[in-house]
């Protein structure tokens, strides 16, 4: 690792707090009362209930929805046995997902000791707390002893990713190749490189699911595993012994329909490759360097269906496909345990999610493409939205009919709509747009070029892969700033840079804005000077020619001016009056998004219409469904004046002209988000839930409205993102930080994709 991205990870763990996690309280505490309901004397009666029927704490505390991370820390991924303290910020890390993907709170728990017995003890007197045990980078074969012992005694899930998460995946994506390849799981021959725990958990599986023991051969790094061997034997790979003269990996690859490997970088050579069946399947999970590239096996088999544990390339095999909505529908039902008809339940769900036609916000989040089931689509993304809703139903189900759910869910359709209303509240909404950005690289001109936040910006562009960045200003400024903060930038191979004042396309730039500015009063020589010394200008210049394909600028100096540039050059559609600028709040709530922040300081009924549409284009961009809420001092009539009316009128354009959007006003902000409270003043609501589109009457309204939601409630902000322009430009302001530049790079990218087609 980069000793750069090394001190980056660092000040991330520490700063402005250490660590990944807090504890937030889920009630007000704000009164005396509160205070008595929450503690002395009030909590009485929760614990009274809990005493004489123990489910209710289910009801009355977080543990059904509480799952702890624990680890010793002896098999840390690619940092191997690292012990319990160093542990710790991965295991937060693995926190944070339960958290982020499917809404499951979860604490890490390190504990500290490497004797199975004392391990086991600890955890098991946890289970008053928990409602589930995930059991995190612990060493093989201890893994496995650890995992029996406490599911033997315990009334709670108890889950060894590191095992089953992997296996789930591991077989899902087996089960979609071998439908490719046109085989049958009972008649396939199998290799295994790899005997550790996950490797052990996938061929437990795949022969629950049909694999025949007797077609597979298992490979570690004392060759086959075979009856009579003494070297590194346990009870667990014991169960994979054959009798077999092969002793290497080299003896065993002939014919072969699956490879496996859960083992070491390059161990599967093209040779083995070339003497696989025909429509070999191939799962090359070392991470981060597979077993083999997928480029070396289609360089010798253009039959060869691959799978890797990157996201660089087609077919990731991720753990996160599986734990936070296996483990959401296990505690949704209060389930004693994670058996395998749940985790089959699982493979089914993520196997049948590939094969299904891609929904449209799935199609929106990932940049308009469709995936279609095939070789390169076997298993679905990683952030597909509909993981949520597809696999914790099935999970629930599965759990309900092996009879170990102990509060059943009665009505799945209201269950289903729960799982929904999460979906985008899961603060994931700028993912799919950072993994297409990286899959389709845009030439992104940063007009501040020599500003230190665009420059620490950009080394986070180029390391990830998300841009090509452009950078104007003046090279030995630029130079300097890299050399000063130590960043890796080099100039003419992983950024460009243009002197504006030494611009090799200068001449054919000033003579774009001379014709575009002439009838403007603007001469042939302030067109030079203008081009020469205004790099917003020369930026959106560069985008009309086709030299960049979008542009940030406004990260230093007024919001203003650089507007009249876009105004001026860029300009709006055809048949908009203006522009309007849309900002992303991402809060721990959920995800909205507020128009117009920036640019209308007073517009029409008309213009708020227009803004509202483009606002909920740029939603659907994003694989979101819009629920606009025009509001006001009024709700629903209940003030009458000049600026109640101005939002009535402009409800009343919206559906005569987009009579597709849900919108709804003119009313309160408390209304827009509640349900409850709408349905008190308004019965006949055109949306359900609560507004994620917030349309403001004013620029005034819009923007204290924004960086005051962004402060209280510890937003984050992407944008503003300028919509209605007839080229990608956004302007940010002088308050972006580093991050929300890459942000706003990666929206950038999206934005010029789409007008790509």
């Amino acid at each position: 690792m980069a000793d750069e991205l090394s001190q980056a990870a660092l000040d991330y763990h520490r700063y402005p707090t250490p660590g990944k996690l807090e504890v937030t309280p889920t009630k007000n505490m704000v009164n005396q009362r509160d205070l008595a309901l929450a503690y002395s004397p009030g909590v009485a009666a929760a614990s009274l209930a809990i005493a004489e029927n123990p489910a209710c704490a289910a009801d009355y505390t977080t543990r059904g929805n509480l799952v702890a991370v624990i680890s010793n820390g002896t098999a840390v991924l690619g940092l191997g046995s690292i012990g319990a303290l160093a542990s710790k910020p991965v295991m937060e890390g693995k926190a944070v997902l339960f958290k982020k993907f499917a809404g499951v709170n979860a604490f890490d728990i390190e504990v500290d000791t490497l004797d199975v017995g004392r391990f086991v003890d600890a955890v098991s007197l946890l289970e008053p707390t928990f409602g589930g045990i995930n059991l995190e980078d612990i060493k093989a074969p201890e893994c496995f002893e650890v995992e029996k012992r406490l599911k033997a005694i315990m009334k709670i899930p108890v889950f060894h990713d590191d095992q089953h998460g992997t296996a789930i995946c591991v077989a899902a994506a087996i089960r979609n190749g071998l439908r490719v390849a046109g085989k049958n799981i009972g008649e396939i021959k199998f290799v295994c490189s790899g005997a550790g725990a996950a490797a052990i958990a996938c061929l437990n599986l795949l022969v629950e699911m049909g694999l025949k023991k007797e077609n597979i051969t298992v490979n570690d790094r004392f060759g086959i595993i075979y009856k009579g061997r003494v070297d590194e034997m346990n009870p667990y790979n014991s169960a994979y012994a054959i009798e077999t003269e092969a002793r290497t990996l080299d003896d065993v690859m002939d014919d072969v329909d699956v490879f496996l490997g859960l083992s070491a970088p390059g161990v599967l050579k093209q040779e083995h490759v070339k003497r696989m069946a025909a429509n070999p399947l191939i799962l090359a999970l070392a991470n981060p360097e597979p077993e083999i590239r997928p480029e070396l096996v289609h360089a010798v088999r253009g039959d060869a269906i691959m799978a890797t544990g990157r996201s660089d390339y087609p077919n990731q095999v991720n753990n996160v496909l599986c734990f936070p909505f296996l483990f959401r529908g296990a505690l949704d039902v209060g389930a004693t345990e994670i058996n395998d008809a749940m985790k089959i339940a699982v493979v089914d769900a993520i196997g049948d999610l590939a094969m299904r036609e891609a929904a449209d916000t799935v199609v929106a989040a990932y940049g308009g493409k469709a995936f279609s089931f095939g070789r390169e689509y076997l298993i679905p993304k990683p952030f597909d939205p509909r993981l949520m809703t597809i696999i914790p139903p099935r999970v629930a189900k599965a759990a309900m009919d092996t009879g170990v759910a102990t509060r059943p869910i009665e009505d799945f359709d209201a269950y289903q709509r729960q799982l929904e209303t999460f979906v985008f509240r899961s603060g994931m909404t700028m993912k799919p747009v950072f993994e297409l950005a990286k899959r389709n690289q845009q030439r992104i001109v940063f007009a501040e070029g020599e500003s230190q936040r665009v420059i620490n910006a950009v080394q986070i562009l180029v390391d990830d892969g998300i841009c090509k960045p452009i950078l104007l200003g003046d090279p030995a400024s630029i130079q300097q700033n890299i050399d000063n903060y130590g960043l890796r930038l080099k100039v003419g191979e992983n950024i460009e840079v243009i002197d504006p004042r030494n611009n090799p396309e200068y001449k054919k730039h000033k003579q774009a804005y001379y014709e575009l500015m002439c009838r403007k009063g603007i001469t042939p020589s302030y067109s030079k000077r203008v081009i020469a010394t205004r790099n917003t200008a020369l930026a959106a210049i560069m985008v009309r020619a086709g030299d960049a394909d979008a542009m940030l600028c406004g990260v230093e100096g007024n919001y203003i001016s650089h507007l009249r540039y876009i105004r001026d050059l860029i300009g709006a559609r055809p048949g908009l009056a203006d522009v309007a600028a849309v900002t992303m709040l991402i809060l721990k709530r959920g995800t909205y998004f507020l128009t117009d922040t920036h640019v209308s300081v007073n517009p029409t009924a008309t213009q708020i219409a227009d803004s509202t549409a483009l606002a909920a284009e740029l939603m659907a961009g994003f694989g979101m469904e819009p629920k606009a809420a025009l509001l006001s001092h009024s709700n629903f009539g209940s003030r009458q004046n000049e600026h109640s009316e101005k939002m009535r009128q402009a409800l009343q354009i919206l559906r005569d002209k987009y009579p597709q959007i849900l919108a709804e006003g003119e009313m309160h902000a408390d209304a827009a988000l509640s349900q409850e409270i709408r349905d008190r003043l308004f019965k006949n609501s055109a949306f359900t839930g609560e507004a994620n589109l917030l349309v403001c009457p004013s620029l005034n309204a819009a923007n204290i409205a924004y960086n005051m939601t962004k402060m209280l409630a510890d937003g984050l902000p992407v944008g503003p993102m300028l919509v209605g322009t007839n080229y990608p430009a956004h302007i940010l302001t002088e308050s972006t930080t580093v991050r929300g530049i890459v942000n706003m790079a990666a929206y950038a990218s999206l934005d010029a994709m789409h007008r790509k087609g």
